[in-house]
């Protein structure tokens, strides 16, 4: 079902005796918020609104609303805590800051106990190679370059998805009604970085130049944060930190899409320098 078919979702809630929400449902690719934020803004934030409405006349125990990093912007040296402000600087980014307001209006007008939480990068097995880990992967083990937009200076900091399922159970069990969680790591890399160790271990060399034979640099998105640092000690003090290291993430990561990458719908498109989609029919409709 769709989280924006009100019917739906107020059936849904009816007939199955949910009790606690995990809302993870969103458009979430950046470069295709640009293109098509008509769309990013219908699902992230209408759909948010159908699914907290309906949750609340549900009455359920908790509801975790999965926001992100972006809805701080970007930043090259302050660390953002969860009073930092909200200044999204993409379409994504926008739509998750606007829904998590309205997700917050529920704690305050009636109490109903919403949690948020913003996370780092996810990074792992299964991700759809939209996403700049597996896209990278993926060109590579196809023989191709992986396609870095404008500089490749803009770092990111990436969490393996075993320890975010760990801080989503966190949050099930000790996070506060009406609280902001950051989920983040220290662990922080340039994506031209990123290339350059995917390309060492997927191509098995170390040679500058041979690295950058690899890479193909393709024209920018409109904007790009160069940084989103944040602080994670809310979490810290709830029992949650990141244990899988980069190294053994990554090595599991590349070995998956190794045999899996053609299970994915349209996975090739995926893999273009920019995204390729059809039209969003349901709003032109």
């Amino acid at each position: 079902g769709d989280i924006c078919e009100p019917d739906f979702i107020k059936q849904l809630f009816e007939t199955e005796k949910i009790d606690i929400v995990l809302h993870f449902a969103a458009q979430t690719h950046v470069d295709l918020s640009f293109w098509h934020a008509l769309e990013f803004t219908y699902v992230n934030v209408y759909g948010t609104n159908v699914l907290v409405a309906a949750a609340h006349e549900a009455n359920v125990e908790k509801f975790v609303y999965v926001s992100t990093d972006e809805v701080y912007g970007g930043s090259t040296d302050e660390e953002f805590d969860e009073s930092s402000p909200k200044r999204p600087t993409n379409p994504y980014a926008s739509s998750k800051a606007a829904a998590e307001c309205f997700v917050q209006s529920y704690w305050e007008r009636y109490q109903f106990p919403v949690v948020i939480t913003r996370s780092s990068n996810v990074y792992g097995p299964h991700q759809y190679p939209e996403k700049v880990i597996p896209k990278f992967i993926s060109l590579l083990q196809q023989n191709r370059k992986c396609c870095i937009h404008g500089s490749g200076l803009q770092r990111r900091n990436f969490l393996y998805a075993a320890d975010v399922v760990e801080a989503f159970l966190t949050v099930l069990k000790e996070g506060k009604p009406g609280e902001i969680y950051n989920i983040g790591t220290n662990f922080e890399m340039s994506i031209a970085q990123l290339a350059k160790e995917l390309i060492r271990l997927i191509k098995k060399t170390s040679s500058e130049s041979e690295m950058e034979h690899w890479m193909d640099y393709v024209k920018d998105r409109p904007t790009n944060d160069l940084r989103y640092p944040m602080n994670s000690e809310k979490m810290h003090n709830l029992g949650w930190k990141p244990k899988v290291p980069w190294k053994e993430g990554i090595k599991k990561t590349i070995e998956w899409y190794k045999e899996n990458f053609h299970n994915w719908k349209n996975s090739e498109k995926a893999l273009e320098p920019f995204p390729v989609t059809e039209p969003f029919a349901q709003l032109s409709a």
